[in-house]
């Protein structure tokens, strides 16, 4: 058998730092025989490349050891495991990965060591996809999971070190202590770095002229190669997405996304976690830059798909997450189709899921007042991402607590686009209620003078308009209008018919009646 890797400049990796346990009774080289068999199992078949197998082991035996054995434990150390793959350097990476996931997930508090030591073994199992050879396939679920963890244990560390007020001395030593770990710029160079090794977006380019299969293998290699490099790189472009929106940057985070073609079905729909992340953070970033035709038409889509699906991930260990994030995004929709209706994109049961959840906070957010401000307010409050300073904090007295600074910052210029909006909403009553109408007589009605009136339909036209992913000037209002001689002339768009819309829902709506009389028993 191969090794897992072959390093091109043939030197022998140094070994990552040893993980300590989080837990007092803890014996980190205790194995018991169940993780024995674990690891001896999981190790041979990465060696085998048997996918089934390892995700098989990585969904369901990860899982169930960890509920049986692990609930709030560590598991056994890395080096305790060695003698059972051999010592396999890269087989420890993975190893210490899922060990500082399971830490992360099940274990409070975590030092600032411990976080420290994570980045390290994340360091050298990148720079092993990177420099060496890589000589295995790994399940996407896995991949996935590697890419959106990274990410969040660097969101999770900037909000750890901002939160500064009740550190003890022993807390501040190790953050000085550990300074280096989870950089910004470490962070977003690793991920570059595997979407530009991996050359996926040269990869997604010849897709689109039939050079390529990458879709239709869901990013698997059939021809005895690897996936990890490919997929890591895949995934790392809906990671720059993630961490340039917690960051606040809306237009860099969708350029890093735009080699994937949302509009097409693409591996990032493979895993249902990728999928939610991907279109929740970039109808987010859409809803930040104006551009609420496209964040509507995403929402939609996954919200239906999550309605249709979610039933099938019910045993997942992703559940729960699942459910959050459609929670989640049926708020940000509320929040798009308030300032932005446009009720011809969404679909007739996502539509009815969204009244039942946020009708009367729709109803409240059309109106000019307080009580709709803070509809506003408390929606976008649920629903953001949890924002995150990125630059290391001073450590000097008086220690304060600031890990809120980059949420309150973001929330204050949306609700400043918000209040330039609610400005705009009676415009939009009074013009859907007419075909023509004078600049005289709407001035009047809106009780200002002709020229208030002029300023606010132009701002009404560039508030409606949006540069989109191309550079064009695209108009998200669901009517347009234009004066001719101080007439206002109202042009307002006839929804298109979805008539395909309409047979697929009855053609599954039969499909689960033949299903139902499939299953009568006839005497």
């Amino acid at each position: 058998m191969a090794a897992l890797y072959d390093r091109e400049d043939g030197a022998p990796p140094a070994p990552p730092p040893h993980a300590a346990g989080a837990v007092d009774a803890y014996d980190p080289n205790y194995v018991p025989d169940s993780v024995k068999t674990f690891v001896v199992h999981l190790y041979r078949h990465i060696r085998d490349k048997n996918v089934y197998e390892i995700h098989q082991m990585y969904e369901g035996g990860f899982q169930r050891l960890s509920d049986r054995l692990f609930r709030d434990a560590p598991w056994p150390s890395a080096e305790a495991v060695s003698p059972y793959c051999d010592g396999d350097h890269v087989f420890l990476l993975l190893y210490r990965e899922l060990w500082y996931r399971h830490a992360h997930a099940r274990l409070s508090p975590l030092t600032a060591a411990h976080r420290a030591e994570s980045w390290t073994n994340y360091c050298d199992l990148f720079s092993v996809v990177l420099h060496g050879v890589v000589n295995m396939q790994l399940p996407n679920q896995w991949l996935w999971d590697m890419v959106d963890e990274f990410v969040y244990q660097f969101q999770s560390f900037c909000q750890y070190r901002a939160k500064l007020k009740n550190k003890t001395e022993d807390e501040l030593q190790q953050l000085k202590q550990f300074d280096k770990a989870w950089n910004v710029y470490g962070v977003l160079n690793y991920l570059q770095a595997l979407v530009e090794k991996s050359m996926i977006t040269q990869i997604l380019e010849r897709e689109k002229e039939g050079l390529e299969q990458f879709t239709a293998t869901d990013g698997y290699d059939y021809e005895g190669g690897s996936n990890v490099l490919k997929m890591l790189g895949y995934y790392s472009m809906i990671g720059l997405l993630r961490i340039h929106c917690l960051l606040g940057d809306y237009h860099t985070g969708l350029k890093c996304l735009a080699p994937i073609d949302l509009n097409q079905q693409g591996v990032y729909t493979i895993v249902i976690g990728s999928h939610i992340s991907t279109i929740y953070h970039y109808g987010f970033a859409n809803l930040m830059m104006r551009r609420y035709v496209d964040a509507i038409r995403e929402f939609n889509k996954i919200l239906l798909y999550i309605l249709k699906y979610k039933q099938y991930h019910q045993k997942s260990p992703q559940y729960d997450q699942i459910l959050k994030k459609n929670e989640q995004m049926y708020a940000l929709l509320a929040v798009c189709l308030s300032l932005c209706p446009q009720n011809k994109l969404i679909d007739e049961n996502v539509s009815t899921q969204l009244k039942e959840k946020y009708g009367d906070k729709m109803t409240k957010m059309q109106r000019y007042d307080d009580e709709a401000y803070a509809a506003y307010d408390e929606l976008f409050s649920y629903a953001c991402p949890k924002f995150i300073t990125p630059s290391p904090p001073v450590l000097d007295q008086p220690l304060t607590n600031y890990n809120q600074d980059a949420y309150r910052l973001q929330l204050k210029l949306f609700l400043y686009e918000v209040k330039q909006q609610q400005l705009l909403s009676g415009i939009r009553s009074y013009l859907k209620l007419y075909s023509t109408i004078t600049i005289t007589k709407l001035a009047q009605y809106m009780e200002v003078d002709e020229a208030t009136l002029r300023s606010i339909l132009m701002t009404y036209k560039h508030k409606m308009h949006a540069v989109d992913s191309d550079g064009k000037i695209v108009s998200s209002a669901d009517f347009d209008f234009y004066i001719v001689e101080d007439i206002i002339h109202v042009v307002e768009s006839k929804p298109t018919k979805r008539h395909g819309d309409y047979f697929l829902r009855q053609i599954l709506k039969f499909e689960e009646m033949i299903g139902e009389l499939e299953k009568v028993q006839l005497d």
